[in-house]
C-alpha cells in the first residue's frame, strides 16, 4: 500500500473540478517554475519533482490570503467594505515582510506615459 506524501497535509482546502484539491493550477505553477529566468544568464530547473508545485501553491495561496487579510483591515481603516487596489498597496508599504512587492504596487501606482503627440 502507497503512503501518503511528506506534503499530503498541506492539501486540505476546497475540492477544484480543475486542479484537484489544490487552489492553483499546478500544470500553471510549473511552467512559471520552468519559464527561463532573465536576470543574470541563471539557469531554470529542468526536472521538477510532482511535489514541488503542491507546495509553490499552498505558499501562494497563503500569501494571497494574508495579503487580502490585511488590504481588508486597510479597507475598514478607511471605512469601506470594498476591497480596492490602493488597499493591496498599502498593505505591502504597511507590512516589512511584503518588501519584494514594493515595485509591483509602485508601478502599478504610476500613471501611464503621455501619448506621443499628434501629426509625428
Amino acid at each position: 500500500m502507497r503512503q501518503a506524501g511528506r506534503y499530503s497535509s498541506i492539501l486540505v482546502g476546497g475540492i477544484s473540478g480543475r486542479t484537484g484539491p489544490h487552489a492553483l493550477p499546478l500544470a500553471r505553477i510549473k511552467r512559471i517554475m520552468k519559464r527561463n529566468s532573465t536576470a543574470a544568464g541563471e539557469a531554470s530547473p529542468r526536472m521538477i519533482s510532482g511535489e514541488a508545485p503542491v507546495v509553490f501553491s499552498k505558499a501562494c495561496e497563503m500569501l494571497i490570503q494574508e495579503l487580502a487579510r490585511r488590504g481588508w483591515e486597510a479597507a475598514l481603516r478607511g471605512k469601506r467594505r470594498t476591497l480596492l487596489k490602493e488597499d493591496v498597496a498599502a498593505a505591502v508599504a504597511r507590512t516589512d515582510v511584503f518588501d519584494f512587492l514594493l515595485p509591483v504596487v509602485e508601478a502599478e501606482a504610476r500613471p501611464p506615459p503621455p501619448p506621443p503627440p499628434a501629426g509625428q
